[in-house]
């Protein structure tokens, strides 16, 4: 099995609450009376409390050229990752000794916020003492999506190799993308869930000497499944335009989940031997309050088993990929029995689905 012995997060440095952002837009954008009673109730109903970002409130109201905002997120990403891996590998909450950077035998890097040639994982390892024969993975344009892919791919990684480590960095800077020309509603939902956020875990392996180092009940990922929905590209995902990526957030995403989704969930259950009520947790990626509710609705589980996913977006917002390990890392702070079950789930670009088991083991 593939053990998550840590979870570090680098969080940025600006906290705005979520009326201060419906105020901003309110300034930025020229709408009509009738567009305003129509789309700023968005900000009230997405559940979202504050957001961290990279930048500050200035920063929204001005224009940026793609350069710009890339220069930003390459320097922000670097900074950002470095504090969520520093944080994972030297977590007293989580471990009883701090693994060296030299125990790390592959770094997966995962972001859809911005682009970096060479990947944003060589200047991390240049920025600390890690072995030169790290393997790397870069994985980019997974979206909310990626942190579950991430994990999975480390799964495979690691179940062929049970003595290795693997560190999975899921950086997104969102704020990044913000086009204050963009007056489409799929913009303003964009710009009333997206917050920063950057996560570092710790995957290790059960014949690894570092699997010691944990110092509580940890989950260990048993399998993983992806689900695509064919012709469906246009449901999330970025439009790349001259001033860089313009979101693209269809309102059909909850539908989706009461079909494409419950479809999915219902094959990885039964080709699990499970059924819900043998499920402790559910580590979910919060889209959103609607895309949480239908989830809820699709598995018939009560709200307190997916608590964190609500918690982790009232005081950070959706943060794509990263998002999926700040909730794990919530679960991870419990005392959770060793034997139960968590499912963990995200929803991407594609229109995709991945569904992680996990065991919790001491």
């Amino acid at each position: 099995m593939t053990n998550i012995c840590s979870i570090g997060r680098g969080i940025p440095e600006y906290t705005i609450e979520q009326a201060e952002i419906k105020e901003i837009v309110q300034d930025i954008f020229s709408y009509s009376d009738k567009q305003i009673k129509r789309l700023l109730p968005v900000f009230d109903n997405a559940a979202v409390e504050r957001r961290q970002f990279v930048v500050d409130k200035s920063w929204f109201v001005e224009e940026h050229s793609f350069k710009e905002r890339n220069d930003i997120y390459q320097k922000a990403a670097e900074k950002y990752a470095l504090a969520a891996i520093d944080d994972c590998l030297q977590n007293p909450d989580f471990l009883n000794s701090a693994p060296p950077y030299e125990a790390i035998d592959m770094i997966i890097f995962v972001s859809s916020t911005g682009i970096s040639t060479p990947s944003m994982d060589v200047h991390l390892m240049n920025a600390r003492p890690f072995r030169q024969d790290v393997n790397r993975m870069p994985l980019w344009g997974l979206g909310c999506a990626g942190g579950a892919i991430g994990l999975a791919r480390a799964h495979d990684w690691i179940t062929a190799h049970p003595t290795k480590t693997a560190l999975i960095i899921c950086c997104e800077l969102c704020s990044l993308t913000f086009q204050k020309g963009d007056s489409k509603k799929s913009n303003m939902v964009g710009t009333a869930l997206f917050g920063d956020g950057v996560s570092a875990a710790l995957a290790v392996g059960d014949d690894s000497p570092y699997l010691s180092y944990r110092k509580k009940s940890v989950p260990s990922i048993t399998s993983a499944s992806s689900y695509l929905k064919r012709d469906s590209v246009d449901v999330m995902g970025w439009d790349i335009n001259n001033s860089g990526f313009e979101v693209v957030f269809k309102k059909s995403i909850p539908a989706l989940v009461d079909s494409f989704w419950r479809k999915h969930v219902d094959t990885f259950f039964h080709d699990s031997g499970l059924s819900v009520d043998q499920i402790h947790s559910f580590i979910s990626h919060p889209g959103g309050r609607k895309v949480m509710e239908a989830m809820e609705e699709v598995v018939h589980c009560p709200k307190d088993k997916l608590k964190y996913s609500y918690n982790v977006l009232a005081d950070h917002g959706n943060m794509s990929s990263a998002t999926v390990l700040y909730v794990m890392r919530e679960w991870m702070l419990q005392n959770i029995k060793a034997g139960e079950k968590s499912i963990l789930s995200a929803l991407g670009p594609g229109f995709s689905s991945e569904l992680l088991l996990l065991e919790w083991n001491e």
